[in-house]
């Protein structure tokens, strides 16, 4: 690389001050300005630039979390015969056949009355869960509610009439990608521990942790054990909950995600006034516009989700969007497939609307959708199967958006679905909890009150649908 001598002096005394004509005037210009930016620092309040006022007011809020679980211990199958155990006695050697497994994460206070949020699979499957406040006193938490959906947990704890520190939740809308975020939490049983790093990037959808989520990136180290904590920005304003990490031997390698709060936000609401996230629904399929798909419909590039199914009750058939429109933003926030339309509607409240830009042959226009719950439509109408059928001794009802959304499966998907097998025919055919009976001996089934009519007819043979993980199967029995 070329480097040019800066000082004005020593170009002149080599005949070499060309500025006048304007070659390295605007180069020389340049570099005096940069030099003229770098200031040294002229108090002592610049020479302590710290985040330590920002870790001040969050990390009181910000809790350690352990659980503990009743786990059955594994023994020798020598140590199961009734002479050792008339010899030793039920626990030989005083080995239990129990044990108690612990696990850690961490959790946000984000309510003075003891309201915390954590990520589902810190306290999964715990029988006590006991909470760690930033001043070490401990109280044991109580599970408010769960969203397996988002990953999300909320608990709370009776610290009496005192009121907890908490963090404010954030506006997760207003990240940019180089925003300044503090990690705040407890890796690997440490203690509360502070990283710094910056917004990696937006809008991640496609990390296969969740369907409904569009997390935030961040390279502030996170760690195992960091998961519930907190993400929080400069203004100490809960931004995210770290739920999870790109790891190749378990610890931080700069690739970190978190939930944004406003998800948070919706999934607490709902726990806390209801028992459980109630999140508005779209009753819509579809896919990213890949760069073919953007050639052959003539748009300038690849952007937004073609639709390519419309559920008859989806609030967005009712306002006019058609099967091959082009969604490509939701409130003047892009989309580019359809986890990221999904995140864009469970971030509003119910009741609420919302503004989309669509793209039809070539022209756009705008649809004000307003946003509802998922309808209970059927009635689940839950029924017992008995009776010498090959659906005997399984518990079936009927798909709504609503149900489908409580049992995490698609909420387009209508018909009759298996909930439990017990002992019978059923259990022999190999149908599974999740299954969708859609055809028995030729004759389409649409609700339990069909499949039981079809069920009654006696036949020594029959020609059972099912349809499993988006697959069709066809079974043929014979009784």
């Amino acid at each position: 690389m070329l480097r040019f001598p800066t000082n004005r002096a020593w170009l002149s005394r080599c005949g070499l001050l060309v500025c006048t004509i304007g070659l390295l005037s605007p180069f020389i210009e340049c570099i005096d300005a940069r030099a003229d930016q770098r200031l040294v620092p002229e108090s002592r309040a610049e020479l302590q630039l710290s985040y330590a006022p920002v870790v001040r007011d969050v990390a009181p809020g910000v809790v350690n979390i352990y659980t503990r679980r009743l786990v059955s211990q594994r023994q020798s199958a020598l140590f199961n015969d009734p002479f050792f155990e008339r010899l030793f006695g039920a626990t030989p050697f005083g080995l239990p056949r129990e044990r108690i497994q612990s696990s850690l994460g961490s959790g946000v206070i984000i309510e003075a009355g003891g309201v915390i949020v954590t990520n589902h699979h810190v306290i999964k499957g715990s029988d006590q869960i006991i909470v760690v406040l930033a001043d070490r006193r401990e109280f044991e938490a109580e599970v408010m509610g769960i969203d397996e959906a988002t990953d999300l947990a909320v608990l709370r704890i009776d610290a009496g009439q005192e009121p907890l520190p908490f963090v404010e939740l954030g506006d997760s809308d207003w990240l940019e990608v180089g925003d300044l975020v503090l990690a705040i939490g407890n890796p690997f049983g440490v203690g509360q521990t502070v990283t710094s790093g910056i917004v990696s990037a937006l809008a991640r959808t496609r990390v296969g942790l969740s369907d409904l989520s569009s997390f935030i990136q961040t390279d502030a180290a996170i760690n195992p054990g960091n998961s519930g904590g907190a993400l929080v920005t400069l203004d100490a304003k809960l931004i995210g909950i770290n739920t999870a990490i790109y790891s190749r031997g378990g610890g931080s390698i700069g690739i970190g995600f978190a939930t944004p709060s406003n998800l948070v936000r919706v999934v607490v609401d709902g726990i806390v006034s209801g028992g459980r996230a109630v999140r508005p629904w779209l009753g819509v399929k579809g896919q990213a516009v890949t760069q073919d798909i953007a050639d052959s419909l003539g748009l300038s590039r690849p952007m937004g989700v073609l639709v390519s199914e419309l559920h008859a009750d989806s609030p967005l058939h009712a306002v006019g969007l058609r099967v091959g429109d082009i969604v490509v933003s939701v409130d003047e926030h892009e989309v580019f497939d359809l986890q990221g339309l999904r995140f864009r509607f469970v971030t509003r409240p119910i009741g609420a609307s919302v503004n989309l830009r669509v793209i039809r042959n070539g022209r756009d226009f705008d649809l004000e959708v307003a946003l509802i719950a998922p309808p209970e439509v059927p009635l689940r109408d839950i029924r017992n199967i008995s009776g010498e059928n090959p659906l005997a001794g399984s518990v079936v009802g009927n798909l709504s958006p609503a149900f489908a959304e409580e049992l995490n499966v698609d909420s387009n998907k209508s018909g009759v679905i298996v909930l439990q097998i017990g002992q019978g025919y059923g259990a022999r055919l190999g149908l599974r909890p999740g299954d969708i009976v859609t055809e028995i001996n030729g004759k389409t089934i649409k609700s339990t009150a069909e499949l039981v009519s079809v069920l009654r007819k006696q036949r020594a043979q029959w020609r059972v649908v099912i349809e499993r993980g988006g697959k069709s199967m066809s079974v043929v029995v014979t009784l």
